[in-house]
């Protein structure tokens, strides 16, 4: 289905960009907004978001230590 919107060009302008920068099209990234706002997420879809994404972040070097964790946790009690 195609749907007409009225949008300031400077509120497009950005959007693009923030599309661009999360490697999508606007049209992309329009629709991906309006399935959140609907709900009824697609499984499959949030699946292959997850490999895409996935290995993407940087750890700068930093291990999970669940003892620091925990010993963290039991700190901020006290």
């Amino acid at each position: 289905m195609n749907v007409t919107l009225s949008i300031d060009e400077q509120l497009v302008a950005r959007a693009r960009e923030k599309a661009e920068a999360l490697g999508k099209s606007l049209n992309q990234l329009i629709r991906d907004y309006l399935q959140m706002v609907a709900g009824g997420d697609d499984p499959e879809r949030s699946i292959e978001e997850f490999k895409r994404l996935s290995g993407q972040g940087n750890s700068r070097g930093w291990r999970f230590n669940r003892d620091e964790i925990h010993s963290r946790e039991d700190n901020a009690r006290s």
